[in-house]
């Protein structure tokens, strides 16, 4: 049967005027019928009879391979994802002297589950033997980390499906141990420990600090903003493990930023005729505005597709409740999707942040 090289495309008819296009991106086959971008399922696990007939169906099941089953879960996790902790937003409320900082990565979240790696919507990331050779055989709550200011490279690297060498470009930075019953220094001082005795160099323990005060943690919020970081972890002193969203774990920004699903493609103008000017996107409550900036050249040659879901950067909120200054940040696989009550028209927008964002460290609002 015929395939696709990495980064090749094809195109192939359809019922619709224009072609699909059938593509593959490191092992993850894509393509751009309705069939296969309305599937309820990681791009990863898609799959759709324009790749089938091209690959042939034993090469396309032995690709998608089996997915996990369900497992019940606590408020705040995915269906199917492991049992993370999940972070609250700091609000300016909670005085944070003596609790534990460190940098906010901008990376992929990853659950060593003692065998592999999930993601937090359950679907696996096949990294390398070498890669994982030494991990134990217990949980480990971390991130796959390709350095500050690269988060689409991890991602790509990370969602291939052939366990290239492109892993040696990141390393797993470890968190928290989640199956250790005990505070939160104890699983540090453990996990720290376990990862330099494993001596690997592509696993290390995250790097914490204790936070003197607020002036403290707004001086080191600036510092790693200023080397390209997303922001800072802040963990409470003596805390357990918890699953779900906790307010012993807090993440603090310096900008707002959320998640939209993208509805349509705005065509471009001037310097961007022939490609994508805009992304149409929608909130889930179902405002809508446009995403035009952030976008790379390559994005905007092969924009995210409709029903993709995207994390947006933005500065504050009109009165209207919508982004201002909005700027793409990554597609997100790795997410799902909120999916709240939709506004009415006789029911004005909110004019806080939407409770999937982020909000600024003593930020000032304009008026």
């Amino acid at each position: 049967m015929a395939d696709l090289a990495d980064g090749e495309s094809k195109e192939v008819k359809g019922s619709a005027a224009r072609p699909y296009v059938m593509k593959n991106t490191g092992g993850v086959y894509s393509c751009t019928c309705p069939a296969w971008r309305n599937q309820d399922a990681g791009i990863e696990r898609r799959t759709c009879k324009h790749l089938r007939a091209l690959r042939g169906d034993a090469a396309e099941t032995a690709r998608l391979g089996v997915a996990p089953p369900p497992r019940p879960v606590e408020e705040g996790e995915s269906k199917e994802g492991p049992p993370v902790l999940l972070a609250h937003s700091w609000e300016n409320d909670v005085d944070l002297t003596g609790w534990w900082m460190s940098e906010k990565l901008d990376g992929v979240r990853a659950y060593w589950d003692g065998k592999s790696f999930v993601s937090r919507l359950g679907n696996p990331y096949l990294a390398p033997d070498w890669f994982t050779a030494g991990l134990p055989a217990y949980p480990l709550d971390g991130e796959l980390w390709g350095g500050r200011k690269a988060f689409q490279k991890t991602i790509s690297i990370v969602r291939r499906q052939d366990r290239s060498d492109h892993w040696k470009e990141i390393v797993f930075v470890v968190f928290d141990l989640p199956a250790l019953d005990a505070p939160f220094e104890e699983r540090l001082a453990q996990g720290k420990q376990v990862l330099d005795a494993l001596g690997s160099p592509h696993a290390r323990y995250l790097e914490q600090q204790r936070c003197r005060g607020v002036d403290h943690m707004r001086d080191e919020l600036r510092r790693v903003e200023a080397l390209g970081g997303e922001g800072l972890m802040m963990r409470q002193p003596g805390s357990r493990y918890e699953v779900g969203r906790s307010s012993t774990l807090l993440k603090v920004k310096s900008f707002f930023d959320a998640e939209a699903r993208v509805v349509g493609h705005q065509p471009g103008a001037g310097k961007h005729k022939g490609r994508l000017g805009a992304l149409l996107v929608e909130m889930p409550d179902g405002t809508s505005f446009s995403v035009g900036t952030g976008l790379s050249d390559e994005e905007r040659k092969n924009p995210p597709p409709i029903g993709s879901v995207i994390t947006y950067r933005y500065q504050e909120l009109s009165t209207g409740g919508v982004p201002r200054f909005p700027s793409f940040v990554a597609v997100r696989e790795d997410v799902a999707f909120p999916t709240h009550e939709r506004k009415s028209k006789k029911n004005p927008a909110a004019t806080t942040p939407p409770a999937s964002a982020t909000p600024a460290a003593g930020a000032k609002r304009k008026a």
